[in-house]
């Protein structure tokens, strides 16, 4: 029995009649370029007076954190272990990131190695909320209020995810999420969006993705091309709607897993307080490459988040880093293995997989 690591078609069949109809509407209406309608929803859902919607999520992250000055002679801190879009946001901007070891058992950043990484020229932190876990924000914020930093929320993978009862994206100056096809809300294409309390910032950020400009030929500065569109926008808040309960799902799906891997792999620990939305089901094994050898052969997909560190990458090589740094970071790419997760894997799938794992983790 085969076993999709995510699977859009079964989700797709579960929203049809509502996708169709509403990717029909836009088309009667031609309205193809903005998607003023679904940032209306997804402000008030994540708890946010504004949202942008914007290309991608590598966009988002982008033009908030030039929106908010990042530049040249900056640092920026942010976690050593997450896709490298989060790093790419922050040296577009001509700003450096610095990178900080990740927690051992959230695999966020370590708010405790936060501090010695602050210089004078530091300007803000970009924690993220990685898997679907959410950072530790209670002692993000505090780092950033005791020495006048902004912060970056990455929501890319933690849609509906919550802190001690809070969305994150609601901590920081600002929040970039993602809405790529194989996130827990995501479009039929790329998309992404800002979110804010920050109306200036708001503002900022709609004109840089309309080539610098708030009315059509008066380009205030130079800005890009990146907006979600229309059709987007349309199908992301169908699934919105769908959002929560494919959540639930996510959750039981991980207690499932937890229960009954837990003995032969390093399973994920939701910590205190922390809701987390499962984008990714994260073990630690010893024998990763042969239990990813066996669950490709048993027609399981699996894959790996993230298979180097951020500092170890030769992007980043200039930045004169050595892996000795991030001891934490630098073990768990060697051991870490993703297994199916979406919100239609079935309870026989999910026994399937704890099977096969069992039968070669070591």
């Amino acid at each position: 029995m085969k076993v999709n690591f995510v699977d859009l078609k079964a989700q797709y069949a579960t929203i049809k009649d509502e996708v169709n109809t509403a990717i029909a509407g836009v088309l009667e209406s031609c309205a193809f370029i903005n998607s003023r309608s679904f940032e209306g929803d997804f402000a008030k859902y994540i708890g946010t007076e504004y949202c942008v919607g914007v290309g991608n999520g590598t966009d988002a992250l982008y033009m908030a954190m030039k929106g908010l000055g990042f530049g040249p002679g900056d640092e920026v801190i942010t976690a050593a272990n997450t896709f490298i879009a989060t790093a790419e946001g922050i040296g577009r901007t001509g700003a450096t990131p610095v990178f900080v070891d990740c927690d051992p058992v959230t695999y966020n950043i370590d708010p405790g190695k936060i501090e010695a990484a602050i210089t004078d020229k530091t300007k803000a932190i970009v924690p993220v909320h990685l898997y679907g876990q959410p950072a530790d924000m209670d002692a993000v914020m505090a780092i950033a209020k005791a020495h006048g930093l902004l912060v970056v929320e990455d929501c890319a993978q933690a849609h509906g995810a919550t802190y001690k009862g809070r969305k994150v994206g609601t901590f920081g100056d600002a929040a970039c999420f993602s809405f790529y096809p194989g996130k827990n809300l995501g479009a039929y294409g790329d998309g992404g969006a800002v979110c804010t309390n920050n109306e200036e910032l708001a503002k900022h950020v709609r004109m840089m993705g309309d080539h610098g400009s708030a009315i059509k030929y008066q380009h205030d500065f130079e800005g890009t091309n990146s907006r979600l569109d229309g059709i987007q926008g349309a199908v992301l808040s169908v699934k919105l709607r769908h959002l929560d309960d494919w959540t639930q799902r996510r959750i039981e799906v991980a207690a499932r897993y937890g229960e009954g891997l837990q003995d032969v792999c390093t399973v994920p620990v939701t910590a205190e307080g922390n809701k987390h939305v499962f984008h990714l089901y994260v073990v630690q094994v010893g024998n990763r490459e042969e239990v990813m050898k066996h669950l490709t052969e048993q027609d399981i997909a699996c894959g790996i988040h993230y298979p180097v560190a951020l500092p170890a990458m030769p992007a980043y090589a200039h930045l004169g880093y050595g892996v000795e740094q991030f001891p934490v970071a630098s073990a768990a790419a060697d051991r870490i293995l993703s297994l199916p997760m979406h919100g239609d894997l079935t309870d026989a799938d999910v026994d399937l997989v704890i099977e096969e794992v069992r039968r070669i983790a070591k």
